[in-house]
């Protein structure tokens, strides 16, 4: 049964930033999470202008699900579609 791998609508992604300039380390400074990827881009833009920083990993997660066809019958639970027959 070929299922479709969308976004759980009922999850919010996640977004984040974390700062990888040094000279001895990393900086290490991090945006935090953010369920928008605005407040991420703004944090490194300050950041970037407090410390001339311009190097930063971004983090960006989100769940899945798999989601069944649209033609699968009623009131089959998708586990078992393949016991299905015709």
């Amino acid at each position: 049964m070929p299922y479709t791998l969308v976004q759980d609508p009922y999850a919010a992604p996640e977004y984040e930033a974390l700062c990888v300039v040094g000279e001895d380390a990393d900086c290490g400074a991090t945006s935090g999470r953010h369920a928008d990827p605005g407040p991420v881009e703004e944090w490194q833009r300050l950041h970037t202008q407090e410390t001339g920083h311009l190097r930063y990993r971004r983090t960006f997660a989100d769940y899945a699900v798999m989601q069944p066809p649209d033609n699968l019958p009623a009131g089959l639970e998708p586990a078992h579609a393949e016991r299905v027959t015709a």
